[in-house]
């Protein structure tokens, strides 16, 4: 038996990448598998291919972290990992090319998702006695990036 047998998965950034690979090794290991994503064709494929469940949530939005995390309980009746691995790099600089709207986005994903998505299992997670909460960071987290430093600085973000 694996440490994820009958464990219920939330999986942010699940349609593809790394959360896409995850949510197929959690489910292999015997986990119920709840994908989220923007993206809802490949969120819906992903969740089909491993018997489990998708709803749509854009972390950047508060509400959008209760109310998927409202589903995994109305679904499952609990939760016990949360893994918020939603991300995006757009490669926003500091320099005359700064794009304010760039910067919110991307803050409001990789950083504010993570909190958004850890207040909201965890709020779950204690009303059922416990769980894991597990948020993708980076090496840009450790490390200056040059390439993106907006990225890099809330990815220091979602280390600290």
């Amino acid at each position: 038996m694996s440490g994820f047998q009958d464990k219920v998965v939330w999986i942010t950034g699940g349609a593809q990448g790394f959360g896409a690979g995850v949510a197929r090794r959690v489910a292999a290991d015997g986990a119920k598998v709840v994908v989220s994503d923007v993206n809802a064709d490949a969120g819906q494929a992903i969740a089909a291919e491993l018997d489990g469940d998708f709803v749509a949530c854009d972390v950047s939005k508060y509400e959008d972290n209760e109310a998927a995390v409202k589903f995994v309980l109305d679904t499952h009746g609990r939760l016990d990992i949360a893994f918020l691995n939603a991300g995006i790099a757009i490669g926003t600089r500091v320099d005359e090319t700064f794009d304010v709207g760039e910067y919110r986005r991307a803050m409001g994903v990789n950083l504010d998702g993570v909190v958004f998505g850890a207040h909201a299992a965890f709020t779950a997670m204690s009303a059922g006695g416990g769980g894991d909460i597990v948020a993708t960071a980076s090496l840009a987290g450790l490390t200056g990036t040059a390439f993106d430093p907006i990225y890099g600085a809330n990815k220091h973000g979602v280390v600290g």
